[in-house]
């Protein structure tokens, strides 16, 4: 089941994602373009806010995935495996609107951001490209139910430097739509908001969630 954690799967974990960043990143982005100057150099502090938030995606999966000598047993492994798709099914019922349990794990989240917030508020307005990247990475670690997810899913590949690619390509993902959101694209801001956006990419979700599943693992029990 290693093709389960691919990174062309974690890449459209990001890009399916997307509908879910307007809300929680897209006015960040905003007030990045905003607040930069025009042309060239604004677009580059918003490249370098976006690259920071990869940063500290791929270290918080570096971090989780080099806990996997913890995770040798295979029933251990056969669990987190079980685990990491049932988050992404619940991730695809988050993006599609249909069940909002994942708010529960942000609120858990908080208590670490509460700390890192003020560190972020204090870096705007962006004067400098070294200050979006940091803008970024801070809030790279804002209380999110789809980074959590991938995050676990992630880290079922039992190797930190797996798990740091993934999480690296899962942000990559995120780009279109938080480059798009902070250029101001209204119209595609539109579509990504839609109902049906949001269903099908959920539904999609889901069905990568239940093919991360180890179902032979589970019926051999």
């Amino acid at each position: 089941m290693t093709e389960a954690l691919a990174l062309p799967t974690a890449f459209l974990l990001g890009l399916l994602g997307g509908t879910h960043c307007l809300g929680m990143c897209g006015g960040i982005a905003t007030t990045v373009s905003l607040s930069a100057p025009s042309g060239f150099k604004g677009f580059s502090f918003l490249l370098g806010y976006n690259g920071g938030r990869v940063i500290s995606y791929a270290i918080a999966g570096a971090i989780l995935g080099s806990l996997s000598w913890l995770i040798e047993s295979p029933s251990i492994q056969l669990a987190l495996r079980t685990f990491a798709g049932l988050m992404l099914i619940s991730m695809g019922l988050y993006i599609a609107q249909w069940w909002q349990g994942l708010t529960k794990v942000e609120i858990a989240g908080g208590v670490i951001w509460k700390h890192i917030q003020p560190l972020a508020s204090n870096l705007l307005p962006i004067k400098s490209l070294p200050q979006a990247i940091a803008l970024g990475f801070f809030w790279g670690w804002l209380p999110c139910g789809l980074v959590y997810s991938t995050l676990i899913w992630s880290s079922a590949a039992s190797d930190w430097y797996l798990s740091a690619q993934l999480m690296a390509a899962f942000g990559l993902g995120t780009l279109p739509t938080m480059l798009l959101t902070g250029l101001l694209a209204q119209q595609v801001k539109q579509v990504l908001q839609m109902s049906l956006t949001k269903h099908i990419s959920g539904c999609i979700i889901m069905l990568m969630g239940a093919y991360t599943i180890p179902w032979q693992g589970i019926i051999s029990l």
